[in-house]
């Protein structure tokens, strides 16, 4: 039995520990902030200690092991000593991992990847396949491993998960897109953070299928350079491909060994450039599990969206309000705006991860008539966007956003909340921006 020091009492952490447990580990949890209720009465159910508010260093420092929450830095004061003492630090995926005999097809990308894990996951459900859906998504893959007997997982996965995974193998590797992000946590150099994307590939055999975007130049520059062992599958809107995804006609062809199948764009549920790439995505794996083609026409077809991500909400007084609150960076904005057909009132703000809005300005001299900064601090957005949109404004809450917008909106316009920035300085996390932003709304 050895000792797990489980950092963190969030939705990982919280899953890493009740696995560690039910493993036979002695594991202790702490987190240097207070814990919810729920995570506290998992603990006492499965009879784990732990502590919340601050660490005790005497306990962690006695570790054979520590399984790291994503949302903590490498450079913590913490993790830094746990380093320099030579105790091994992995991820909550790492250590699941190790007890899951499941295939596991992980997605990631800068953009895009809860959407595709999501369509895969209800795919594989449409196909009777017992699967479970985890990673950066709903119940903690560790807490899933623990508690179910899964075939197979999709598991969104973060760049930040990715870090603390080291013997981890998928058997299907989804990357949709590099774009920078997150670029405070990598020493804002945008090599560190490709690498870290990159380590989705690690471990992969001749058995297993690589699949990715033709299209993005930072995914395909990057190819030479990692050892890839994998059957490569890319997936194209400019090019046709031998084998994988593309795009003639109006029409989605994926092809995968002696087996096809065809799409018109049309047909697909979720519509824009950035859907299509994904749905190609969800296809492309579909094929390589030997899903039938009607399974995938009807799941491709049906498939209802996450929420928010360019989530419809209401249209009050001819104006449609859109939640796409998961938009966490510019290239994610960009999507959303290059999506929007009417004149724009775009909520946008939060904490700047070193963001370069450059990619938005032609969308927003064409798109975006009045502009909502919905941050601690607006600075950087009144310096970018100033001189662009007839009207900008400051709020301090989701609901004086709404408030503002409702106001300044003029009927057959869309009021978009697509932030382009992370949620800390105002908000717990995306999803509570989103749903107070959809609160406001239902309000008007």
């Amino acid at each position: 039995m050895s000792k797990v020091v489980v950092l963190g009492g969030g939705e990982s952490g919280t899953g890493a520990a009740v696995l560690a447990k039910v493993k036979g580990h002695d594991v202790f949890l702490s987190d240097c902030n207070m814990i919810s209720e729920d995570a506290r009465m998992l603990l006492s159910d499965y009879g784990i200690g732990y502590e919340e508010g601050g660490h005790s260093r005497d306990k962690i420092m006695d570790a054979d092991l520590v399984v790291k929450s994503p949302g903590i830095p490498d450079t913590v004061p913490i993790v830094e000593e746990i380093a320099s003492n030579g105790i091994p630090v992995i991820s909550e995926i790492e250590f699941a991992g190790k007890y899951d005999r499941a295939k596991k097809i992980c997605v990631t990308g800068s953009n895009g990847k809860t959407t595709t894990a999501s369509i895969i996951y209800f795919l594989l459900k449409n196909a009777g396949l017992n699967v479970g859906l985890a990673g950066n998504i709903g119940q903690s893959y560790a807490y899933q491993v623990a508690t179910f007997n899964h075939d197979y997982y999709v598991l969104e996965i973060s760049s930040f998960q990715l870090d603390g995974m080291y013997d981890f193998k998928a058997d299907i590797a989804v990357l949709l897109n590099i774009t920078p992000d997150h670029l405070d946590r990598y020493d804002n150099d945008m090599e560190n953070y490709i690498k870290a994307k990159f380590r989705i590939t690690q471990n992969m055999s001749s058995e297993d299928c690589f699949i990715f975007c033709a299209d993005d130049q930072v995914s395909i520059s990057h190819l030479n350079k990692i050892v890839l062992h994998a059957k490569q599958l890319p997936f194209s809107q400019v090019k046709e491909v031998e084998q994988g995804a593309f795009v003639r006609e109006e029409q989605m062809h994926v092809k995968y060994t002696d087996n096809e199948y065809q799409m018109f764009l049309n047909e697909l549920s979720l519509q824009g450039k950035h859907n299509i790439y994904n749905s190609m995505a969800a296809a492309i794996t579909g094929k390589v599990l030997n899903i039938e083609n009607n399974i995938l026409r009807e799941s491709l077809s049906t498939f209802k969206g996450v929420e928010h991500r360019l989530e419809k909400v209401l249209k009050v007084k001819n104006v449609l309000y859109i939640n796409d609150s998961k938009a966490t960076n510019v290239n994610s904005a960009w999507y959303a705006l290059e999506s929007m057909n009417t004149p724009v009132v775009w909520i946008a703000g939060g904490k700047d991860k070193g963001n370069d809005y450059e990619p938005l300005y032609e969308l927003v001299k064409d798109k975006v008539r009045v502009l909502i900064c919905l941050g601690a601090d607006n600075s950087k957005l009144h310096k970018c966007f100033g001189g662009m949109v007839a009207e900008i404004h400051d709020a301090r809450s989701a609901e004086e956003a709404v408030s503002i917008a409702y106001q300044k909106a003029l009927p057959g316009e869309t009021v978009l909340l697509s932030p382009a920035c992370a949620s800390f300085d105002l908000f717990k996390n995306y999803e509570e921006r989103g749903r107070l932003f959809k609160e406001a709304v239902s309000k008007l």
